[in-house]
């Protein structure tokens, strides 16, 4: 009698969620899409394609990266939110878009209600980096030059409400200082700008980062996490440059459009899990400065919970960093 009604239940489930239960049997059966929601070259964009060729072996499908930049990746981010949840589009998504960029603005989309959040795939600190022509060789007199001169220095970024923006904007409120915004579309055309010369300084991610500083076309002041980086371990951390507790990391993430099948979501979060753990792929994130990490979707989606109230928390008491 048990194992009828275990075939019963069993039986039921499959007229329940036929969808669902051919996703999980079925799926990959085409080509996979990975919207990046920034330009080609920057760090997201270098994280997704490592993450895509992995899976792209493990799956035995195909991955196409799709770049849509634009408002500090929300313009990407909402393409994802918008997409049908069949387990065919997925979205690198970062910081900005997902954890800073709904407490400072009005979006269309709530990413933890609208996305599912498969796994975190790197951190990545930040670099501050002033073109060589500027005279200041720290932090502190960055601040020093800053006070003098209000407004006068120009700084770069990925687009407004992204991490680039964000931590300026906080490192402002943190050191009395202004600077003047350039967004740019790409965290790797907001570093090169520093590189021509058309804006004074960036806080780079450590991806883009990395190559100028090596080429001596850039002058890096420091980090922005609370510990030093062991890629530029000669460099210091803002904090341990007179701006105590200062922290931004950034890092990228998988994340489905609300709706996908649970199977799919439970077999690329194990996925990349085993991905993190595979040397050839910390080699591959380290060319780039960042550390390849993963977590579960539930461990996940209450690390972006905390993150986003601690964001919260700095926009309601420096309402400055929210422009």
């Amino acid at each position: 009698m048990r194992g009828v009604l275990l075939l019963a239940a069993w039986a039921a489930g499959l007229l329940l969620n036929p969808g669902q239960v051919l996703a999980q049997s079925a799926w990959p059966d085409r080509p996979i899409r990975f919207v990046v929601p920034f330009a080609p070259g920057g760090n997201t964009d270098s994280v997704a394609r490592a993450t895509a060729e992995y899976l792209r072996k493990a799956l035995n499908t195909n991955i196409v990266i799709e770049n849509r930049g634009g408002a500090g990746g929300i313009v990407g981010t909402e393409a994802v939110v918008r997409a049908a949840p069949d387990g065919y589009t997925f979205c690198v998504c970062s910081t900005g878009s997902i954890s800073i960029s709904p407490v400072v603005d009005k979006l269309s989309y709530d990413p933890l209600r609208d996305l599912i959040p498969i796994s975190i795939i790197n951190t990545n600190p930040e670099v501050v980096l002033v073109k060589p022509t500027l005279p200041v060789r720290s932090i502190q007199e960055l601040i020093a030059h800053a006070r003098r001169n209000p407004n006068s220095l120009t700084y770069s970024s990925s687009g407004v409400g992204g991490l680039m923006h964000f931590a300026v904007r906080v490192f402002e409120q943190r050191t009395g200082t202004q600077f003047l915004h350039v967004p740019y579309r790409g965290g790797a055309p907001a570093a090169l700008a520093v590189v021509a010369g058309e804006v004074d300084m960036v806080f780079a991610n450590m991806s883009d980062a990395l190559p100028q500083m090596q080429a001596g076309t850039v002058r890096a002041l420091a980090v922005t996490t609370t510990a030093r980086s062991p890629y530029a371990a000669d460099v210091p951390t803002v904090s341990e440059s007179g701006v105590p507790g200062f922290n931004a990391e950034s890092w990228n993430g998988l994340f489905a459009p609300a709706g996908t099948p649970q199977p799919i979501v439970d077999r690329l979060a194990g996925l990349l899990a085993e991905m993190a753990r595979s040397p050839e792929i910390q080699r591959s994130m380290g060319t780039y400065g960042s550390i390849a990490v993963s977590s579960t979707p539930a461990e996940y989606r209450q690390m972006l919970r905390a993150e986003m109230d601690q964001w919260a928390g700095v926009v309601n008491a420096a309402p400055a960093a929210t422009r």
